[in-house]
């Protein structure tokens, strides 16, 4: 099986959350890792690990990331990696897929299906097989112990429950 590192200087790992139900507030980690074990070139039998530290969350808002990181949300000091693992692959045509696996926040566990994207392979100028990806997805927030929650005075929710993923992903063979 050949294996792929993610390189981090051309990779993000974003997601997107409604604030008051009106706009959308964007997240990233900085600091993340995935492999990517692969043999045949239809991707049909790749395995994916990947983990971010969950104190390296950035949205723009120190106070914000603060709150994240605490046991409203991600209890980053108990819990300091968010996993996702994969069980399967599934191609559903036009270079596009469907990655299932186990995603973990905090102690808790659940299968996820994201859409994956193939944006094809080439070699760099320093002769490094690459791969590019472009993942989405959608997980519920609550489901993963993410409790925190308030109403505005008109009845609606200060922060979604829904919470969507999207990472653009550049995998490097490693020799």
């Amino acid at each position: 099986m050949a294996t792929y590192k993610i390189d981090p200087d051309h990779s993000d790992v974003m997601f997107k959350v409604k604030h008051l139900m009106i706009s959308t507030v964007t997240g990233i980690f900085k600091k993340f890792d995935a492999t990517l074990e692969v043999n045949e070139q239809d991707l049909s039998d790749a395995k994916v690990t990947f983990e971010a530290d969950v104190d390296s969350v950035d949205t723009k808002n120190e106070q914000r990331d603060t709150h994240l990181k605490s046991d409203d949300f991600f209890n980053a000091e108990q819990y300091p990696k968010l996993t996702f693992k994969s069980t399967s692959i599934k191609n559903s045509g036009d270079n596009e897929f469907i990655l299932t696996g186990d995603f973990t926040i905090r102690d808790v566990t659940k299968s996820i299906d994201l859409k994956v994207e193939y944006n094809g392979s080439t070699k760099d100028p320093w002769g490094q097989e690459r791969m590019g990806f472009e993942v989405s997805g959608k997980i519920n927030r609550k489901e993963y112990g993410l409790k925190w929650s308030a109403v505005t005075e008109a009845g609606g929710l200060v922060v979604a429950d829904d919470v969507k993923l999207a990472m653009n992903v550049e995998m490097v063979k490693q020799a």
